[in-house]
């Protein structure tokens, strides 16, 4: 699971607010949505945060493991 968790710790710390991220840099309010509910986004998305906010990916998102492990990855894995 990935959580945007990092990222309102970006905002805070570098003082851009939702307000600010979708008047100024564009945005859209679906978006916005998506990154509050730890929802998937696209790449490219991550990307534009990082300009936005001149930061790594990590400083935007963070991976969660599973307690269970999905089972579209359990046979993938056991060949590890």
């Amino acid at each position: 699971m990935m959580t945007f968790e990092p990222l309102w710790r970006t905002m805070k710390k570098k003082k851009v607010t939702g307000y600010a991220l979708i008047n100024k840099h564009g945005i859209s309010r679906s978006l916005w949505y998506k990154l509050r509910h730890d929802k998937n986004v696209n790449l490219d998305t991550i990307d534009h945060l990082c300009e936005i906010l001149n930061c790594e990916v990590s400083d935007i998102v963070k991976h969660i493991p599973d307690t269970k492990q999905r089972p579209d990855l359990r046979e993938h894995n056991q060949g590890d």
